[in-house]
């Protein structure tokens, strides 16, 4: 097929894990090792870092007009592919940077303005929390840490410490592969839920029409619009570990610099940071994860009441504030009830470390956060797969419940 000049042939993987900004045609792509948090996965067909929209599209294009396998990548956080890799085009999209428009007067009605973000879908998340923290733009300080790019926050509606990017997200512009042309979906169009969203969803359905579309969405997001207040206190914790730290009720806000220095100190104790942030020496093999591996279930609360009593029970809100005039948690819905897969798995007999060889495994949960399956520095896909399995199945075994994983699966399953 045709692919734009960036792109670089099949051939063995280069030895160093760094990948340059722009790949000429004559150098060795890269594998899926080389491009995954996990580090694991074998060799691409084609591999394009796309710096440009323009670039980014053509290259979606020209791998669906031919009927090639394609695959979207950002930061290969949320990823576990085959050791076989992956015999199609591999397009990074490694645009940075944003745009801002700042309102800070108020009305009448004690309502202010905010800021309004037009952010490339190639930015790297972590560096734009920072930045809209120093900025004083609030709504994702509780996500800070995350890897992973701009792009793929709103596609999995990434959360956590009770935080979630459907609560700052306006409209995503997307690349529409069925029809060939863009596409904006606005808030309401977007269908977000608990770590899904419509473009989340159109990778098995086929976004009602056309094609199913795997291992990336019929939307491809091209650019995220983001609606912020603006001031130094956070969005209401929601989240009663995070409440703690900070010395707070949940509900109650907090200076947003602290929540951000608070949920990155979390995120470090539980090893689900990336190598070099945070101050921790690299390498850190409890961080060589694709970070929680599974979601936390979410169940009818009659089910729930099947559970231990000292099972964690959260309750589920929407997946947008409740309120649109002042700072706001979502609504509670009293039918269901969200539990803990880590709990869960540690409870069925899976402690943290654990694997399926023991300590010498090569695939093992981390020794600090059980919900994360780690690549002990020599892992291979399939061990990771056998791993997961096993974790699934004596859960279900025991309590009842099938643990659903996060990443994206390609060319494996559970």
């Amino acid at each position: 097929m045709s692919l734009p000049a960036s792109a670089a042939p099949s051939a063995t993987a280069p030895s160093a894990p760094e990948v340059p900004a722009r790949r000429d045609a004559t150098e060795a792509a890269p594998s899926l090792a080389d491009l995954t948090t996990l580090r694991v996965g074998g060799p691409v067909g084609a591999y394009v870092e796309a710096t440009t929209e323009a670039e980014l599209i053509d290259t979606v294009r020209a791998a669906d007009d031919e009927g090639v396998p394609l695959l979207v990548i950002g930061g290969g956080s949320n990823l576990l592919v085959a050791d076989e890799g992956f015999d199609g085009v591999v397009v990074r999209d490694v645009r940075q940077g944003l745009d801002a428009d700042l309102e800070d007067s108020c009305g009448t009605d004690g309502a202010c303005g905010g800021a309004s973000l037009r952010v490339p879908a190639g930015q790297d998340w972590d560096t734009f929390v920072a930045e809209a923290v120093a900025g004083e733009w609030v709504g994702v300080e509780a996500l800070s840490g995350i890897p992973g790019t701009v792009g793929a926050a709103p596609v999995q509606n990434i959360g956590a410490y009770g935080q979630e990017v459907s609560g700052v997200v306006a409209s995503v512009r997307t690349w529409d592969r069925h029809t060939g042309g863009m596409r904006t979906f606005t808030l309401s169009e977007l269908g977000f839920g608990y770590r899904t969203s419509l473009l989340k969803r159109t990778m098995r359905s086929g976004g009602g029409e056309g094609a199913p579309w795997y291992p990336t969405p019929r939307y491809v997001v091209l650019e995220v619009n983001l609606q912020m207040r603006l001031g130094s206190l956070s969005a209401p914790v929601g989240y009663g570990e995070l409440a703690r730290r900070l010395g707070v009720e949940v509900g109650q806000r907090a200076p947003s610099a602290e929540v951000r220095e608070a949920v990155l100190e979390l995120r470090g104790g539980k090893g689900m940071l990336l190598d070099g942030v945070g101050g921790a020496p690299a390498p850190d093999h409890d961080r060589w994860s694709a970070g929680s591996f599974f979601t936390n279930p979410v169940v009818p609360v009659e089910q729930a009441g099947d559970l231990p009593a000292d099972a964690p029970r959260f309750a589920v809100r929407s997946a947008t504030p409740a309120s649109t005039v002042s700072p706001s948690l979502g609504v509670v819905d009293p039918s269901l009830v969200k539990t803990s897969a880590a709990w869960l798995i540690e409870h069925a007999g899976f402690t943290k470390g654990f694997g399926l060889a023991g300590e010498h495994s090569p695939a093992r949960l981390s020794t600090r956060h059980t919900l994360a399956l780690t690549n002990r520095g020599g892992a291979t896909a399939s061990d990771l797969v056998a791993l997961a399995r096993t974790v699934r199945d004596g859960v279900r075994d025991t309590f009842g419940i099938d643990l659903e994983p996060e990443p994206v699966l390609v060319g494996v399953a559970l």
